[in-house]
This record gives structure tokens, C-alpha cells and sequence, in this order.
């Protein structure tokens, strides 16, 4: 394992992309397709296969029983000028089938037609039940040692880097879903420790829907489109799955959570991610704790509003993976800070009241800091989807010295469930030789033959005990460190189907939610709820899920009650007294705006400026996008190009608006009558105006505002000098949006 300073390893990679970014006078937009650059004919002339982009990486070269094998990443993708079988024979035409003539049939004999289309026909294999949308990304997390006291695990000790793969998803849609979606998201980190591999697989929600395992099929089923219809897709505005949630009410704190904003996440780089279940963790001297993982990311927690994510979803359903990609490529690499709150491991295995086994309820950071241990970056796309992020295979009980599960029921059951599904998926038991899920350890573990066995397993003697290969594999004693289960003591008890009494109370925590949320966040918890329960046919079941709501506060009963026009209910338990956590809102902070995207609309007619403020955005680790009315070249001099015209461009893309100008209607906007401005800047304004993003304009850009009815307004900066302008702006922009601009309607 490699020891650095973790402040030194964070600085360096920062300035290396910051120095990557300002040392281009004009970067390329990122998401440029290959690594070289086309001719405009057909290339003839045989030669090897291009390397990948600059941005992209491939799981390290180990073999499948973990032996590095010192080849480059680049030896496990295809070799070679020619086209060849699977065999290795190179093949002189791949567009005419072998034929009895010309017209003939087609023959029985011709070995590549057959070959190349059984491949084909099975390419695809089964795609995941939940969590079947994703996304990865290679990085790297560095330990800050200040675990070192509640863990003995060694990744998390002081300067050691562990290489990581991060795969990001969404729970209900199917692989050929949209991104913006609100649904929760999944947080997978798969860390390649010098002790084995380490699997965090967690959720960007703290909580779940169900507090025992045995149930997860029923919230999936319910979740997922209608069996009969195969409709709606990725969404749970449905009856299906509010007849679930309001007859199951101890789903109701995570409903409060997906009906927040949590649920439609700007960026993945800009989402929390979670452990969910507690977990036990050992030190050195054999003490425990339990504790709770968090993931806190640089640049602060920051959604969508609905408005956005529609359009998003329509506009770009690839959305999410573009952002997190570009964000790579472009060297503004996303980062987490790991962190874990620590609590006694009592024989009750309780904090403050709040039962820690019970995975629908969380903790309040006021109550229990989140203690930071160490730093993950993200800086390296993968070179194929399918090979890495597809047959990444995630397992809750893959784990390392120090760490170990505890007794809750749910994440019992996610110890079955991982490696059971992966049977299927990835069709047989050695899916852990996949490159992309093998360990960067030595592996001997005696598991012999199946499908996709690509081990080359010497000896003769698979089992234990036996001398026939001198007893290898021997058992690790207390110098190896090995894993080994806490012995942690059982209550005599009877076999029973039940839960404890702690386990009954589904308000509380949901209340909690509520009232830790700032105004502006509250009034899109209504909206989040009326619209969902407003696409539910049956009205029974609006009916029950407002009782529901009626347990967890009356004024969020009665205003989604009033928006979907029913009497709210008189009848409901009167709701407990809580303290709100500010830690679970996410407005109203300051954070980073690294890698943040800035759209600035130009007239090429009209330049004054634009130069200076592109130059300083990109200085300042943000990434500008040039709109003009249309592509190529701004003028003959300056060097700037339209990296989006008028046609491509949409609001949604960027985190705020510069107006250098005020482009009058191209040959190609629909006929807008007499309009001195072209109507599709006026909808950017507009779409960036209702979505609370900063705008800023200098010179003629005012007066696309004036044309937009967007002149006046919180977070509108007019200034005659764009670099004020720019300043002001990106200083908006760190609190994520302007919500003062619309004041919330409710307390």
C-alpha cells in the first residue's frame, strides 16, 4: 500500500487539473467520442486499434487469482491491424455472406456469418432487477488515519491510497430509462484494499422503505411498472405503489425522502450517499463501535426542481452520466469526503432512543457528528460500459478486518440476495473473475471449475486438510490479520416472525424529516406528493396515504389534501415533538463551484468581453459554454467557437446564465413576430429565471432580460463591466440557486 498525505495527494491532483484546463487557450467540449481524429474517407491503410482517451482507465491488470501481471491496461481490449474470428483468423470480408452463387442460398458452412451473429444474438445478459441504470467511474480514496481508533481496517489508515470503482444508479427504471428521475439512487464503492475487496454498497438516502429483508420484493414489485401494462417506467406515480406505502406505513420516513429533493439530484457529483444499515466496527485492541457511513460531497448536496428534471428527462435522459463523465474529462475530478458516525456498542444496540438496527430510521449528525476519515476522487472513466460497469458485481458482505455487519434484518438479507442475483446475471459463481470485480490480492480459495472459469488452478488437493499439495491453501493466524467475525454475544431467545416494539414507530423520524427542511424545500415536498398521488386512479388510496400524512404534520396533510381537492382527514395520531437536525436540509450554505457549467449566450457581432470572462471561468476550475446563434467559428480573429448553437442549447444544462449579448431570431427560429431577440434566448432566460439559477448580463445582454420580462428579480446581476458581472454571478452560484427569488408559501 502506497503512504502519502492525503492533503498533498487532494492539492496535487487539483492543481494538475487546474493546470490541465488553464494551459488550453480553447479545450475541447468534453465528450468527444474517440481518442483520434477522423478522416473525412474511410481510412484504408491497416493499423493498430487507437488508445483510449486521456480520460479513460480499465481495471488493473491482475490475473484472476489477484497476481499482478505488470502488463498495461490497454493488453486486455482488442489487438491487432486485422479483423479476425474469435479464433484469432484473420478475415478478408465481413459483408457478404458465403453464398451457392451470387443469388444463391446462403451456406451452412460459413463459419464467421454463424459466429458472428450467435455472438450477437447474446450480447445482452440479464440486466439487474433494481439499480439496473447506472453508471461507474475509476478513482482513488485516501485514508486520513483518523480511524485508526474505533478501526483496524487498513485502508482507511493514515496517507494510504486504495484504488476504487463508483457505480451510480437509480433503484425502479430499467437499464433504458432516464436519469432524472425521482426514485432513489444507488452508491456503490467497491475498494480494492491490500486486504481483500471492500464493498460499500449504499443509497443516496440514509433510510429505507422496509425494515426487514424478507419484504423487498413486495416495495420492488410495487415500485416497479404494472405487471399488466408495463407502465409507468421509473416513476412511482402510480397506484401500485402508494397502495404499498400507505398500507405499509413504515416506508413513510423514506417516502417523506423521495418525495423531497434528495430525489432528483443536480449531478451524482453533487449527492450524499449513505451506508444505511449500522455496521461494527474493530480496532487493533479488539474494541468495537457501531457506526454509520456517510458520504459528504465537495461541492454540497443540490437537486433539480421538477420543472428541470421534465425537461431533463426528454431533453437529455443521459443526463446524469454525462455531467459525471464530461466532469472527468475535463479535470474537474468529483470528490466525497468519507465519514462515519460512532456510537457505543451497548448490548441494546441503541443511541439516544433510536433503535440502530432499524434501517428506516436514521441518526441526527447534532447528535453524533460525522466524524471524517478519509477522501475519494473520481478520475478516471471507464474504457467499455459493459465490461466494467455492467459486470460490476456488489456485495454488502464483502468486508475487511475492522469491519463487520450487525444484526439488522434488512442488510441479512442483502447478504443473501447479492450473491444469489449474480448467479443469474452474470450466469455462474465466478463473476469475482470478471476484471473488473477482482481482487488486487493474492486469492486462493479453493472454489474449483464453472462456467467462466478462468483460473488455471494448479495441484491436486482443492480441500482442507491435505498433504497431497503440501497443505496449501494453510489458514491465516493472528500475524495475518485475517478476517474474522466479532464474537458478539446472542440473547437467549425463541425462534419468531417478529420485530421488536422499537421497530413500531414509523411518525417520529418522518416528522423529523419535515421539520428539519427549510420553507422552499417543504412547499416541493407538497408538490413532489400531490403530483404522485394526483396520477393515482383509485381515490381510496389517496384517501389512506393522506392519513398517513395526517400522523406526520397536519399542515403537510391538509395543503397536499387541498391540492388534490379532498377534505383532509380529522382523525390521526397527534404527532410526537421532535427537534429538527439543519444538518438534512440542503439549502443554506456556501460551497465550491468547481467543474460547475456556465452557459453565455453571444453575438458575434458583439464580443466585447466575452473572451476575458471564458479565460477566468476556466481559471476558476469552471467550464464555459459558448451559445451562439450558430456553431463554428464567433468571428475571424478572436478564436472563440460556439461549443452549443441556439438549436441545441436548453436551460437545463447550465448552473447560470451570462448574457454577452442578444442575438436577434436566426434563419432557423419559428416565426416569433416582430421579436428583437431570437425566442429561443428568451427561453433560456426565462427557463433559468423560474429555476432560481444566477444570471448575469453586460451591454446589449440586457437586453435579452427586458425581452424575457426577466429585468428585475433576486439574482439578476447588471453591471457595464463583464468581469463584475462574472464575479457576482459565480458568487450566487455557490449557494446553488436563488431562492429568494420566490418565496415560499409555506412556514
Amino acid at each position: 500500500m502506497a503512504r502519502k498525505t492525503p492533503g498533498k495527494l487532494v492539492k496535487t491532483a487539483l492543481e494538475k487539473a487546474v493546470e490541465k484546463v488553464t494551459e488550453l487557450t480553447n479545450p475541447p467540449i468534453p465528450g468527444t467520442p474517440g481518442s483520434g481524429t477522423p478522416s473525412l474517407e474511410e481510412p484504408i491503410d491497416p493499423r493498430e486499434p487507437l488508445p483510449p482517451k486521456p480520460d479513460q482507465d480499465a481495471p488493473e491488470t491482475v490475473t484472476p487469482t489477484g497476481a499482478p501481471t505488470g502488463a498495461p491496461k490497454t493488453s486486455m481490449a482488442q489487438q491487432g491491424e486485422y479483423l479476425t474470428t474469435t479464433a484469432g483468423a484473420r478475415l478478408a470480408d465481413t459483408d457478404h455472406s458465403l453464398k451457392a452463387g451470387e443469388r444463391g442460398p446462403t451456406l451452412l458452412q460459413d463459419h464467421h456469418l454463424r459466429e458472428k451473429v450467435m455472438h450477437f444474438d447474446h450480447e445482452r445478459i440479464p440486466e439487474r432487477v433494481v439499480h439496473a441504470r447506472g453508471y461507474g467511474a475509476h478513482g482513488v480514496f485516501v485514508g486520513y488515519g483518523t480511524a485508526s481508533h474505533v478501526c483496524q481496517a487498513g485502508f482507511l489508515g493514515d496517507g494510504v491510497e486504495t484504488p476504487v470503482f463508483v457505480r451510480f444508479s437509480t433503484v425502479v427504471g430499467s437499464r433504458g430509462s432516464a436519469d432524472a428521475v425521482r426514485d432513489t439512487r444507488g452508491f456503490a464503492t467497491k475498494f480494492y484494499t491490500q486486504e481483500g475487496n471492500f464493498d460499500l454498497v449504499g443509497n443516496n438516502i440514509p433510510v429505507f422503505f422496509i425494515q426487514d429483508g424478507i419484504k423487498f420484493p413486495d416495495i420492488i414489485h410495487a415500485a416497479k411498472p404494472h405487471p399488466d401494462r408495463e407502465i409507468p417506467q421509473a416513476q412511482s406515480a402510480h397506484d401500485s405503489f402508494w397502495d404499498f406505502v400507505s398500507t405499509h406505513t413504515e416506508a413513510t420516513h423514506h417516502v417523506l425522502w423521495q418525495m423531497s429533493d434528495r430525489a432528483i439530484p443536480r449531478s451524482y457529483r453533487t449527492m450524499e450517499g449513505f451506508g444505511v444499515h449500522t455496521f461494527r466496527l474493530v480496532n487493533a485492541d479488539g474494541e468495537s463501535a457501531l457506526a454509520k457511513f456517510h458520504w459528504k460531497p465537495k461541492l454540497g448536496v443540490h437537486s433539480l426542481v421538477w420543472e428541470e428534471a421534465q425537461l431533463l428527462n426528454g431533453v437529455d435522459p443521459d443526463f446524469h452520466r454525462r455531467d459525471l463523465a464530461d466532469a472527468i474529462e475535463s479535470g474537474a475530478y468529483p470528490q466525497w469526503e468519507l465519514g462515519v458516525q460512532i456510537f457505543p456498542d451497548t448490548p441494546r444496540q441503541t443511541f439516544e432512543g433510536i433503535d440502530l438496527l432499524d434501517p428506516t430510521k436514521l441518526v441526527p449528525e447534532e447528535l453524533a457528528p460525522v466524524q471524517p476519515v478519509g477522501m475519494l476522487t473520481l478520475n478516471r472513466n471507464t474504457t467499455n460500459y459493459f465490461a466494467e460497469t455492467e459486470q460490476a458485481a456488489f456485495h454488502v458482505g464483502n468486508l475487511v478486518p475492522g469491519i463487520d455487519v450487525t444484526d439488522d434484518p434488512l442488510l441479512h438479507a442483502r447478504l443473501f440476495s447479492y450473491l444469489d442475483t449474480q448467479l443469474t446475471r452474470l450466469a455462474g459463481p465466478n463473476f469475482n473473475q470478471i476484471p473488473v470485480n477482482r481482487p488486487h490480492v493474492p486469492v486462493n480459495d479453493m472454489t474449483r471449475d464453472g462456467f467462466h472459469q478462468q483460473a488455471i488452478h494448479g495441484g491436486v488437493a482443492p480441500y482442507k486438510p491435505n498433504s497431497l499439495d503440501g497443505g496449501n491453501p494453510f489458514e491465516a493466524g493472528a500475524a495475518a490479520k485475517p478476517f474474522i467475525e466479532v464474537a458478539q454475544p446472542l440473547p437467549k431467545a425463541a425462534k419468531v416472525r417478529q420485530s421488536p416494539v422499537s421497530f413500531a414507530d414509523h411518525y417520529t423520524q418522518a416528522r423529523l424529516f419535515w421539520l428539519s427542511l427549510s420553507p422552499i424545500e417543504k412547499q416541493h415536498v407538497v408538490l413532489a406528493f400531490t403530483f404522485e398521488l394526483g396520477k393515482c386512479y383509485e381515490q381510496a388510496i389517496k384517501e389512506r396515504e393522506l392519513l398517513v400524512l395526517a400522523n406526520v404534520d397536519r399542515e403537510l396533510c391538509q395543503k397536499v389534501a387541498l391540492g388534490l381537492g379532498l377534505p383532509a382527514p380529522t382523525t390521526g395520531g397527534r404527532p410526537k415533538k421532535v427537534t429538527p437536525s439543519p444538518a438534512l436540509s440542503q439549502i443554506g450554505g456556501t460551497w465550491p463551484t468547481d467543474g460547475r457549467i456556465i452557459g453565455i449566450v453571444v453575438d458575434p457581432t458583439d464580443l466585447d468581453g466575452v473572451r476575458t470572462v471564458r479565460e477566468t471561468i476556466l481559471a476558476e476550475g469552471m467550464v464555459p459554454l459558448l451559445i451562439a446563434p450558430t456553431g463554428g467559428p464567433l468571428d475571424a480573429d478572436s478564436g472563440l467557437v460556439a461549443q452549443r448553437t441556439l438549436l441545441t442549447a436548453r436551460s437545463v444544462e447550465f448552473d447560470a446564465l451570462l448574457l454577452a449579448g442578444s442575438p436577434p431570431p436566426g434563419a432557423d427560429a419559428l416565426p416569433a413576430g416582430d421579436d428583437a431577440v431570437d425566442p429561443r434566448v428568451v427561453l433560456i432566460v426565462q427557463e433559468c429565471f423560474r429555476h432560481a439559477k444566477a444570471i448575469g448580463a453586460w451591454g446589449s445582454g440586457q437586453a435579452a432580460l427586458e425581452a424575457a420580462g426577466c429585468a428585475t428579480g433576486a439574482g439578476i446581476v447588471l453591471d457595464d463591466d463583464p468581469a463584475t458581472v462574472l464575479a457576482k454571478t459565480t458568487k450566487l452560484l455557490g449557494a446553488h440557486r436563488v431562492w429568494e427569488r420566490f418565496p415560499a408559501s409555506i412556514s
